[in-house]
């Protein structure tokens, strides 16, 4: 009886310790209507924009939103705007990390911002090539670059994909795809 206990209770260790553990994953599934998008985010690199993307994503606030900017042969964007181009509220704004080594090679994530370096909230883009002016080179606010923080690690291909969808200007918006590209939800791993 005592054997049976200590293994009730291993299992049950094991059960919560294996949970713990995919709450606090770094592995992110993109479902979109075009198909799945698997990326890795980097807090020991990028901890406060790591910990913004996992906030938003814990919130839901991602699912039904589009990937609204195309550009073939740059990136593709999203996280911002529903299917009829609206703006969705976010929370506020986060520091800059873009100073932690990480470039903006293919497939990387990083986020999208205004001119003002400390902009980012919950736009995010994907690298389709080696977009090196996009780089940290200097502190000012001209040369800060944009943070990555993560990469795509399966579904380039549905990335590749999306990146040469036609494109037309839609609410104001240029590069806005034709065909919609739905972010069903992201989810961790």
């Amino acid at each position: 009886m005592r054997n049976i206990v200590k293994i009730i209770a291993l299992n049950l260790f094991l059960l919560i310790s294996i949970s713990s553990f995919a709450k606090d994953s770094n592995t992110f599934i993109v479902e979109t209507n075009r198909g799945a998008i698997t990326i890795e985010v980097y807090p020991k690199k990028a901890p406060k924009t790591v910990a913004n993307f996992k906030t938003y994503v814990a919130n839901g606030f991602y699912n039904g939103l589009i990937f609204h900017r195309v550009i073939s042969n740059f990136m593709i964007q999203g996280g911002g705007f529903d299917e009829n181009m609206m703006q969705k509220k976010t929370n506020e704004p986060i520091i800059n990390e873009s100073n932690n080594g990480l470039k903006n090679k293919p497939y990387t994530l990083a986020m999208a911002r205004t001119n003002d370096p400390n902009s980012a909230t919950s736009q995010f883009f994907i690298n389709l090539i080696d977009n090196g002016f996009l780089n940290y080179t200097d502190k000012s606010s001209s040369k800060i670059g944009y943070c990555v923080f993560g990469s795509v690690i399966e579904g380039k291909d549905i990335v590749d994909k999306i990146g040469k969808f036609k494109t037309q200007t839609k609410n104001g918006q240029g590069d806005v795809p034709i065909k919609k590209v739905i972010i069903k939800s992201i989810k961790q791993r």
